[in-house]
């Protein structure tokens, strides 16, 4: 087919790589499999050197076209106090000064936002594009993304005092201590982006959403058939997942960490990785270090320098973060684990790892692009929530999937704690359970992986 008949769809993630890829792997599917024409545009200002790396990789792909929005200079407008999302949402808002003649002349028959580009929202209605948001965390965020309204005007006061937890129609009741930390303080310019932008929801044609039936059926019929979700119109729901990272490119360092997989035992081997966003303090870090010796498991260790400003400092420099961890892990552990675990600095080859055999359980975030990613490779998780909406992730996937065991709920958690833990999921009975649950899972991953998308493309093309 001629490029100029193939179906043309625009793509508009805001910054984060965990934002980006999955609208990506939904655009390359669209582009090497279904024959579109596709147009990434792409946020510069403040990009991470992985966010950089990725565009010069992309720029490769037949079919994809990279777009750079011109950096904006946000040097007036970023304030060192500003939290995750408000800082986002003021970087996109001024980055996306020039999509509106960008779009004029790319002429797409549809643009693909996230959740925090709900700005493009009012140029497609001008420029007549039907917009589509990509949803890319778990339907229980999403299911409280579009109920939150409802409740801001409901609820005086913080909903974190609320005395029972919020009752969501159709859905699982979500405990105020999991609550996203953007909802947590509503007089701060956090939540009020933050309500803006779920607030817009309605206003797309559909919501893609990287979830699969099997994974949360009861969210899924809530937002297809409850009276609520259909009072507030929610748009329809296309689940597209599992759509994970993959085609990664191997570095010299990521082969020696697989080489070293090799030599381990089948499921032997603990994946510890809290997300390229993540990071620990001094102290957390050091009890998550013993903990693992004192487990006496083997284990993969990635890790970033400690930093005691917040849980998601590394968020705007993914892959900068380059160190040397015996500057901050307990003395001598390097020598002391040598052949037992291998530490990671910054990063490793994830979903490599997680789809090796000698990997036999994960230590995890919750983000949601981890959680897939184990999903799809039937590995069971330890569940260590950082921010965002990790925590009622990590509930779900405790008490619902079944999937994970969740470590305690201490400020700091103890080298005690870790270690029974990681011994309970690599050792013990309820390691077994978890396990099996997890093989079960990656069945259902690869049997919607098998439809799911080209499923979503027939209805999407008939109702445009």
């Amino acid at each position: 087919m001629a490029e100029d008949m193939k179906p043309h769809v625009a793509f508009l993630p805001s910054s984060g790589m965990g934002h980006i890829f999955p609208l990506f792997q939904l655009a390359k599917q669209l582009a090497l499999h279904h024959g579109f024409r596709i147009s990434f545009i792409v946020i510069t200002t403040e990009a991470s050197a992985s966010q950089n790396h990725f565009q010069s990789s992309a720029a490769l792909l037949p079919g994809l076209s990279i777009i750079d929005l011109p950096p904006a200079d946000v040097s007036c407008i970023i304030t060192d106090d500003m939290r995750l999302v408000t800082r986002l949402s003021v970087i996109v808002r001024e980055s996306l000064k020039p999509v509106k003649s960008i779009l004029l002349d790319l002429k797409p028959t549809s643009l693909i936002i996230d959740i925090f580009t709900t700005d493009a929202i009012d140029v497609c209605i001008e420029l007549l594009i039907p917009v589509y948001s990509f949803f890319t965390a778990s339907t229980v965020c999403l299911t409280f993304s579009l109920y939150l309204p409802t409740l801001d005007c409901e609820v005086e006061g913080e909903f974190v005092d609320l005395p029972a937890p919020v009752e969501i129609p159709g859905c699982q009741p979500l405990r105020t201590e999991d609550l996203i930390d953007q909802v947590k303080d509503r007089k701060n310019d956090e939540y009020k982006w933050f309500l803006f932008h779920v607030s817009r929801l309605p206003y797309t044609s559909g919501i893609f959403l990287n979830a699969w039936e099997d994974l949360d059926p009861e969210r899924l019929t809530a937002l297809n058939e409850n009276p609520f979700f259909k009072s507030i119109t929610t748009p329809p729901v296309f689940p597209v997942a599992p759509l994970i990272k993959d085609g990664e490119i191997l570095t010299v360092k990521d082969a020696e960490i697989l080489a070293w997989l090799d030599a381990q035992p089948c499921g032997s081997v603990l994946y510890v990785s809290l997300g390229s966003g993540g990071t620990l303090s001094s102290e957390q870090l050091i009890e998550l270090a013993w903990g693992l010796e004192m487990s006496r498991q083997r284990f993969i260790l990635v890790v970033c320098r400690p930093t005691d400003l917040s849980a998601y400092a590394t968020f705007f420099n993914v892959g900068t973060n380059e160190n040397d961890p015996s500057a901050y892990l307990p003395e001598r552990f390097l020598e002391r684990n040598r052949g037992v675990g291998l530490v990671a600095p910054t990063w490793a080859p994830q979903s490599a790892v997680l789809a090796h055999p000698s990997t036999g359980a994960f230590l995890s975030h919750c983000g949601w692009n981890s959680t897939l990613e184990s999903l799809v490779h039937g590995k069971p998780m330890i569940a260590w929530p950082l921010y965002a909406e990790q925590r009622m992730n990590a509930t779900m996937l405790v008490e619902e999937v079944r999937v994970a065991v969740k470590l305690g709920r201490e400020e700091v958690i103890g080298r005690e704690e870790i270690e029974r833990v990681v011994r309970a999921v690599m050792e013990g009975e309820q390691g077994n359970a978890v396990r099996l649950r997890a093989r079960e899972l990656k069945e259902s991953a690869q049997r919607a992986s098998e439809s799911s998308v080209g499923r979503v493309l027939d209805t999407w093309k008939s109702k445009n």
